[in-house]
């Protein structure tokens, strides 16, 4: 068996953390085969999504529960970009509890829904409210699970499309990793400037291997001793991938840590007075230019302020306010838009949430072993929806 994030295979199964170091280590692969995947089901994708982009005023809402949701936030500011249309995140969770509010608008609806099992309740109620309140809503199903309700359903029904991610994405640990990447990749392709991202995509893949390496071992030199407070920073897309650092640093460390999250511009309006001597921050830079104007004078006002434990920049383009003080440089990524930073910036993220919840003991595979927190949720009960006439 191979040795993944610097621990052997019989290390990580005492650890209980050998499914969540192997599943982050094997997103290169796992995009790949994604890849692959669309390219194979390319004609089928041309032939439902060119009607649908037909229609001038369609909404496109990118939707999930979790960690799932945020593929949506990640990717809704770069979308909306990249296609000039209204591209929106709206978790799953918010729909089935508000479906009026958030269904408003009966215009034709491309609802994206991503999903690592499919079998999450809201998931499922999500579709069926959306075609219950629209008159003319298409669905785009990512998930990772062949036998998922969501998945299934979908395959019937002449106004969706499902695609499945590579089998070995449907994560058998309790936090998803390769699934939240690979349903981005997928998105990206499928609604975005497909040749460009796929351009930043394979730049990506061509390094990753060699750099999911080079960023365990500046995990390794990061000092937790007296960390207790970690906190992520990021616009645009960058924020969704600050918010999923933050839930993924949460869930393996069992709520341990106090976690938190913002756009550097945003995190000045109150939510910097959480920083003191015990909180380590990093700080995602855009390779836009005027976005990254705004990304560097936080970084460096949090620098002077000298109040954090540390500050680390995580960083495509190396300049001098940038190399003076601690960061992480993404190798051959300098020309790359903001879409293919996500996938090397969610690496940082992950690999720390990993190595953290081993320091503090805890078993990445199954963080929550008492059972208050599952990876496919439970308890959830979805009430009879009355259709206003």
């Amino acid at each position: 068996m191979s040795n993944y994030l610097g621990y052997s295979a019989a290390e990580l199964e005492q650890l209980k953390g050998f499914w969540t170091a192997k599943e982050i280590e094997q997103q290169p692969e796992c995009w790949r085969e994604t890849k692959s995947i669309l390219e194979l089901h390319h004609v089928q994708i041309i032939d439902f999504m060119t009607p649908i982009f037909a229609h001038s005023d369609l909404r496109i809402v990118l939707t999930g529960a979790g960690t799932s949701a945020f593929v949506g936030r990640s990717l809704s500011p770069i979308l909306t970009q990249q296609t000039r249309r209204r591209v929106e995140a709206v978790s799953t969770t918010d729909i089935v509890s508000n479906p009026y509010q958030y269904f408003a608008e009966d215009i034709p609806t491309l609802l994206v829904s991503f999903a690592r099992s499919g079998n999450s309740p809201e998931s499922v109620e999500a579709v069926n409210l959306a075609n219950e309140c629209l008159s003319n809503c298409y669905h785009l199903v990512l998930t990772c699970n062949n036998e998922g309700e969501l998945y299934v359903a979908s395959k019937t029904d002449r106004k969706s499309l499902a695609l499945l991610m590579p089998e070995k994405t449907n994560d058998k640990s309790f936090a998803m990793t390769s699934s939240f990447s690979s349903m981005m990749l997928s998105a990206l392709s499928i609604l975005g400037d497909g040749e460009s991202n796929l351009k930043d995509i394979d730049c990506v893949c061509k390094h990753s291997e060699a750099q999911v390496n080079a960023i365990n071992k500046f995990i390794g030199t990061i000092d937790n001793t007296d960390i207790s407070k970690v906190i992520y920073l990021g616009s645009g897309g960058f924020k969704g991938i600050a918010e999923e650092s933050a839930l993924k640093l949460l869930e393996l460390t069992a709520g341990k840590v106090v976690i938190s999250f913002d756009s550097p511009l945003g995190f000045r309006h109150g939510p910097k007075s959480i920083v003191d001597d015990k909180t380590l921050i990093f700080v995602y830079l855009s390779n836009d230019p005027q976005t990254r104007k705004y990304d560097v004078d936080l970084l460096a006002e949090l620098r002077r302020d000298g109040i954090a434990s540390k500050v680390i920049a995580i960083t495509a383009q190396l300049d001098e306010q940038v190399s003076d003080g601690d960061y992480w440089l993404t190798d051959d990524m300098q020309d790359a838009t903001d879409a293919g930073l996500l996938f090397s910036y969610i690496l940082v993220a992950q690999i720390y949430a990993f190595h953290l919840s081993v320091e503090l003991g805890n078993t990445p595979d199954n963080p929550c072993p008492t059972g208050e927190v599952n990876r496919v949720v439970q308890g959830v009960t979805i009430h009879k929806f009355n259709k206003l006439v």
